[in-house]
């Protein structure tokens, strides 16, 4: 099959069949378009013409590439390839599937980076409760706190979701629901930006069901805030990197620290598997350290 239409039949099967999100598609499409060009500037147009060697050449090429890719980066690239190459042979386009002994990179072991709760304290209050927009900023991360959500799922929240008291309904990777507990602060906070903010901002553009909005009304996007979240940290004086992630990352350690089941918060993450929330029972040797010096009485 020619490359350009099996791509085609891929991103669709991916899209309508599995339901992956639009964030994780438009990643597939990126490192497949870039496949697809190495080897049509190798000579291959046809897919039947790629071979386990032709598969080993690019991924040997874009390892030694320069700077180095991240080993997150290179694995990503080959769970597209081996992803695409497995359906081509699945529905009997191609006889093999030439990535099948392709190995991924192993990515080194990082612990997630969480706030303290004094720092998650002082972002939480960064955003002005005088201003329409700091209203809505401290909704927002009010919510993202207490319920652990990922940026995409709070900014893809409509207005009913929240409508259930103190329960939220999230919807995760693959269209996924779950429902997670709200907190008294983050419900009051909503609640505020609901009845002070969200109608004048609303009336400023299109009817929107979503319940974040922007300045002129549409539906708040994920750089928007990322961008929030980039200014309260300013604003806080949280001088470490805080990414759209590092609220989620602490709503999970805080919860754990805190004597939270982790599959408990496995349940609340939206994690398929246990072993991906175990990541955040992992404590520093700093951490050991200072538990050890103020617990044990023949420490000091």
């Amino acid at each position: 099959m020619q490359l350009d239409r099996a791509l085609d039949s891929y991103l669709r099967h991916v899209t309508i069949e599995r339901g992956l999100s639009d964030h994780t598609i438009a990643a597939y499409r990126r490192d497949l378009a870039g496949y697809l060009e190495w080897l049509t500037a190798d000579g291959i147009a046809d897919t039947a013409e790629i071979t386990p060697a032709v598969v080993g050449r690019f991924i040997a090429e874009r390892s030694s590439g320069e700077p180095a890719p991240a080993a997150t980066s290179l694995a990503r690239l080959q769970s597209s390839v081996r992803g695409w190459h497995r359906f081509l042979a699945r529905e009997g386009i191609e006889d093999d599937d030439p990535s099948g002994r392709l190995r991924p990179p192993k990515a080194p072991r990082r612990l997630p980076k969480a706030l303290t709760i004094d720092q998650v304290e002082r972002l939480l209050a960064a955003p002005s409760a005088e201003e329409p927009i700091g209203i809505r900023d401290r909704a927002l991360l009010e919510l993202l706190y207490a319920t652990g959500a990922r940026v995409s799922e709070a900014v893809g929240l409509d207005v009913d979701d929240v409508s259930h008291g103190d329960v939220l309904r999230l919807r995760g990777k693959g269209s996924k629901e779950r429902i997670v507990p709200v907190g008294s602060y983050a419900r009051a906070a909503v609640d505020a930006y609901l009845t002070r903010v969200r109608p004048g901002l609303a009336a400023k553009g299109r009817a929107s069901a979503r319940l974040f909005l922007g300045a002129r009304g549409a539906p708040l996007s994920r750089q928007s805030a990322w961008l929030v979240i980039r200014d309260a940290a300013e604003r806080a004086q949280i001088t470490s990197e805080v990414s759209p992630h590092t609220l989620r990352h602490s709503f999970a350690t805080h919860l754990l620290q805190g004597g939270a089941d982790v599959r408990v918060v496995q349940e609340l993450l939206g994690h398929a598997s246990v072993a991906t929330t175990q990541i955040y029972t992992h404590v520093s040797v700093d951490t050991l350290r200072d538990v050890y010096a103020t617990s044990h009485p023949r420490a000091r």
